[in-house]
């Protein structure tokens, strides 16, 4: 017998509310089928767990600890004090194990059931987590043990306010991609400039270590759908500063590029894509930014 079961795309929208992790944070759950109106809605809430941010504390401090807070830096350091290893393992195992007994608490019930019945394994499923609170997008949701059984299913975090920007521009007939190639020291950026390449149907401009002079330049004067960064960068410990390292001596935020970008999002940008490690900072600043959609 055939089966002709047909897989469903499903959005699932988790939007955590004001509240902190020693009173717990309101949470709303939405499901949507891929082009329909909303299957349904329904509140929850996640219950104070101050041991969470302590964890996640934990985690941080020990990974800073390994020296290796950014790929630039990982490609030149080695790790030779094994204890510090393990510390760095074990504070991420307890973190996952908290996260997970946490998403299991009793006030949260009733949105995990709904999750499981209106979702089936063979689902493609995007789930968006929305929140402004920084500690909350550091936290490892890909751990969340509940996805084990949904193997098409991806994770993406979200600020709960958004105001589009309309375009004053026309969309292009072949998609305009401006691809800056950074600091390259240590990793395979070549990859990514073969793949871009074959893309049908692109035109593409490709900045090779540029000056940020050369980078502003092509966001005011030209007009683009996709912006493409692939090199190193790195956030501070809050999770809302980052940087992106575009040539061997020079580093920028995204602050530096602000109105740059916002001239480049008036003129039609619709996506950024930063193949960068590190990038909860600038996922966080190109999100004040409007930018309509956001892959770090």
């Amino acid at each position: 017998m055939t089966n002709n079961t047909r897989s469903i795309g499903k959005l699932v929208v988790l939007k955590i509310g004001d509240g902190c992790f020693d009173q717990g944070f309101p949470v709303i759950l939405q499901i949507w089928e891929e082009g329909k109106s909303p299957l349904l809605e329904i509140t929850g809430r996640l219950p104070p767990a101050p041991e969470i941010l302590q964890s996640c504390q934990n985690w941080t401090t020990s990974y800073h600890s390994l020296g290796l807070r950014s790929r630039l830096e990982a490609s030149v350091v080695q790790v030779t004090n094994v204890s510090k290893l393990e510390r760095c393992y074990n504070a991420a195992q307890v973190l996952g194990d908290r996260l997970n007994a946490w998403l299991s608490s009793e006030p949260f019930r009733p949105i995990k059931e709904k999750l499981l019945e209106q979702l089936l394994p063979s689902d493609e499923i995007r789930l968006i987590i929305q929140t402004e609170n920084s500690c909350l997008r550091r936290l490892p949701w890909h751990l969340w043990d509940f996805w084990e059984r949904y193997s098409k299913a991806e994770i993406a975090l979200s600020a709960l306010k958004f105001e589009p920007v309309t375009p004053n521009t026309k969309p292009h007939q072949n998609v305009r991609i401006l691809a800056i190639i950074g600091n390259s020291f240590g990793i395979d950026t070549e990859a990514d400039q073969k793949l871009l390449e074959q893309l049908p149907d692109a035109q593409i401009k490709f900045l090779i270590e540029p000056k940020r002079q050369q980078v502003n330049e092509a966001l005011w004067e030209q007009s683009w759908d996709i912006l493409f960064f692939a090199g190193h960068s790195s956030s501070k410990n809050d999770g809302c500063t980052g940087n992106i390292y575009i040539n061997k001596t020079d580093s920028l935020t995204i602050n530096q590029l602000k109105f740059g970008l916002k001239r480049a999002i008036e003129k039609g940008l619709k996506i950024a894509i930063f193949n960068s490690c590190d990038g909860l900072g600038l996922a966080s600043n190109l999100a004040n930014l409007q930018i309509p959609q956001i892959i770090v």
